[in-house]
């Protein structure tokens, strides 16, 4: 099927619905297609824009969900009503997929008692669901070849990477060659939501698409990214709207 998407400053997003997107997943899961996918916001926009190598690999990815709300309004802009995808729930619904159909399943990231916590967790949630391989984040730049080599090994049929990006895309990009056939997803702070280390917004926060606002309330650091970004990237959504 071929995909239809719409360009966000320069970044095919597909459109298509949560339902439709989970779909298109575990048709390649039954067929050993493999697949990079990318969850978009303007955060990530902003990066690829500034790395040459990250624009690269997020216009070659398989497919790219419209995660942040500010994606969600420049698709608005061009005249698009898509639906939000949070890459969190997302992912969710692929791991529940894996469970159902007991495929293997890999996560790479986080801190290693975040990692043991949410894996815990997950498995008690999901009872069929096949870990076959685990690793925390921390590690050395020397070690990420046996990472990958280890990956190799055991053949995951879907990794989640929780690593932030672009670190957690560039990591995938180099594991693809070995394993072709593997679905990769980058899930950023993820796997602190499922081990309880972080809090996810309120449901009334995610109905009003004001996720983000919860989030820069509770870590206010954030809120200096998001004032950067979030207008500038408004603005340029703008401008390029207008301009089709």
């Amino acid at each position: 099927m071929k995909r239809k998407t719409k360009k966000i400053l320069g970044y095919d997003v597909d459109l298509l619905s949560f339902d439709n997107a989970i779909s298109l997943v575990k048709k390649n899961l039954n067929q050993k297609v493999g697949m990079h996918i990318i969850t978009i916001n303007p955060e990530i926009i902003e990066l690829a824009q500034q790395n040459h190598n990250f624009d690269k690999i997020i216009k070659n990815s398989d497919l790219v969900i419209p995660d942040g709300v500010g994606i969600k309004i420049a698709l608005f802009l061009k005249g698009i009503k898509q639906e939000q995808i949070a890459g969190i729930e997302f992912a969710k619904e692929i791991l529940r997929v894996c469970n159902e159909e007991v495929r293997k399943v890999a996560f790479i990231g986080a801190r290693e008692k975040v990692l043991t916590r949410a894996t815990s967790l997950l498995q008690n949630e999901f009872n069929n669901l096949d870990i076959c391989y685990k690793r925390n984040g921390y590690y050395r730049p020397d070690e990420e070849n046996e990472i990958i080599n280890d990956l190799n090994i055991v053949q995951p049929e879907f990794v989640l990477v929780a690593m932030g990006a672009p670190r957690q895309d560039f990591f995938i990009e180099k594991c693809r060659e070995l394993l072709p056939n593997t679905i990769f997803i980058g899930v950023g702070g993820s796997f602190d939501v499922w081990a309880g280390a972080v809090q996810r917004a309120p449901e009334i926060y995610r109905k009003l698409y004001c996720e983000w606002l919860y989030r820069a309330i509770k870590q206010p650091e954030r809120f200096k990214r998001i004032y950067k970004t979030l207008p500038l990237f408004l603005f340029k959504a703008i401008i390029d709207a207008i301009k089709r």
